[in-house]
């Protein structure tokens, strides 16, 4: 294949990557979105490996086949339920990549040197510092004539590997981070150390004066080296500087950090195509974060720097705030039969019981009823944007009678029975009511409102947040407690 047949398909695959990006926008184009994106990354890998420069074709093949392996494995024997720690694992390999490929070109521009060094490996730690950055700052002009480097452009091929390998770092540990609080291995609630946002600061500042640093003395080891260590603690106190309540956007967030690694690591390889996907995905991610943090009443420059909404003297909301009372599925199928309107709003509970099918049906026995059926769907309903959108599509409930928290929190008043099934802090008037609140200020669904609130829970602990929910223990609120799935599809057989 020549270069400029690669060239092209490099451009066409693009041209499906952004088509990919429109069809995932919206729920009723998103296989073809997948489908388009599918087309591109084939297009794209075809391209790669055809390219007349590149070389151990054998050995790329076969780390294809393997990840591919693995790829399987992991998409059949992964439920929708861990699709966001699956997700946030993904994002910490990009970040490793791009670690990966800025210490290559790294090596790349110093072969002499890292001869020497590995030489020098069998003796002492100080022999052998002083033995690289004597190697370094000899091979410096070496490397200048041999890849034609000089001046300005030799700055700013240093400068892309420095903040590739920064930004890659970063995105690994938090990366990691989260997926240890998603998948309970972590516990959920912000780290708060004493002057957390003064020592992301620090690390900031130290990073930059070893970029310049790195820079002057024409790639030397050792700023590198220190920054790499800064770059995966920083990565990993801002997320684990999150509580739980917000891993969403977190994840967003990653998103949007992975795209960013993705694009450094095209720049050291001078690979086009890498540039833009990375571009995509990172811009596409941080409008992702932007909006999210929108819908949250959170500051996007709060998120980045880690932390956001973790300042207040929050207590600890685990007190019970008054008495609940517990109700019956058969008396909630009598309450439902006598509804006009139904909204139900679905939370990660929901999606753990894997109780979107009998919803579903529920869903359609109230409809041909003649009673009014809508889903009520916060931004961060789930534990990544769009899980409930996707577990109910998958269900086959229609597109048009699930609506977003902006399009039908006025209808609650209007309003006879609200299923909350699965939800906590989505659904937490603390959110409203409470400034000391770790969720103060975020927009909730006010599903309080209603006539009748049912809620579907397992137990009165508290949710992710780590906050009690006042909500279920107001006049208007009865609860069903038991499993999700095995709750509704009593309250189906009682109807």
């Amino acid at each position: 294949m020549s270069e400029g047949l690669v060239t092209a398909s490099y451009i066409v695959a693009a041209v499906f990557f952004i088509l990919s990006l429109a069809g995932l926008s919206k729920q009723e184009t998103a296989k073809n979105g997948n489908l388009f994106g599918i087309i591109g990354m084939t297009i794209a890998l075809g391209a790669t490996i055809l390219n007349p420069s590149t070389t151990g074709v054998v050995w790329i093949i076969l780390a294809m086949v393997i990840g591919g392996a693995i790829g399987v494995r992991l998409a059949l024997k992964v439920e929708m339920t861990e699709m966001p720690e699956l997700v946030a694992i993904l994002h910490s390999f990009v970040g490793m990549a791009a670690v990966l490929v800025g210490y290559n070109s790294f090596i790349d521009l110093h072969p002499q040197a890292i001869n020497e060094i590995v030489v020098a490996i069998g003796s002492d730690l100080d022999t052998t510092l002083a033995t690289a950055e004597a190697a370094f700052a000899q091979a410096s002009q070496a490397q200048q004539d041999s890849h034609h480097l000089t001046g300005a452009m030799l700055n700013i091929h240093l400068v892309e590997v420095f903040l590739g390998v920064f930004i890659g770092a970063v995105t690994f540990t938090g990366s990691v981070v989260a997926f240890g609080k998603l998948r309970g291995l972590i516990p959920s609630k912000a780290l708060t150390l004493p002057h957390r946002h003064k020592m992301n600061l620090v690390a900031v500042i130290v990073s930059l004066i070893l970029m310049v640093q790195f820079v002057q003395t024409g790639g030397a080891i050792t700023p590198i080296l220190i920054m790499t260590l800064i770059a995966f603690a920083f990565g990993w106190h801002l997320v684990a500087s999150i509580g739980g309540a917000d891993m969403p956007v977190v994840v967003s967030m990653l998103n949007s950090y992975s795209g960013w690694a993705a694009a450094a690591a095209g720049f050291m390889l001078s690979n086009d195509l890498l540039i833009i996907v990375g571009a995509l995905v990172g811009s596409s991610g941080a409008i992702l974060s932007y909006i999210m943090c929108k819908a949250m009443n959170r500051s996007f420059i709060s998120v980045i720097a880690g932390g956001f909404g973790n300042d207040s003297a929050a207590s600890t909301g685990e007190e019970e705030v008054g008495e609940y009372r517990e109700t019956t599925a058969e008396d909630v199928a009598d309450m439902l039969r006598n509804s006009d309107s139904v909204i139900i709003t679905p939370g990660y509970g929901m999606a753990v019981a894997q109780a979107q099918y009998p919803v579903a049906e529920i869903t359609r026995k109230l409809r041909d009823l003649g009673i009014k059926v809508r889903f009520g769907i916060h931004p961060v309903a789930g534990r990544l944007p769009g899980h409930m959108n996707v577990l109910l599509a998958e269900a086959k409930v229609p597109y048009d009678i699930v609506l977003e928290m902006d399009e039908i929190n006025e209808d609650f008043s209007d309003t006879d029975t609200v299923l909350v099934i699965g939800a906590n802090d989505t659904v937490n008037p603390a959110a409203m009511e409470d400034p000391n609140s770790p969720i103060a200020g975020m927009p909730v669904l006010e599903v309080w409102k209603a006539q009748n609130v049912i809620g579907f829970k397992r137990s009165m602990n508290t949710g992710y947040a780590g906050v009690q929910n006042p909500l279920f223990f107001k006049d208007n609120t009865q609860m069903l407690f038991g499993d999700a799935k095995d709750s509704v599809e009593a309250i189906l057989k009682a109807l």
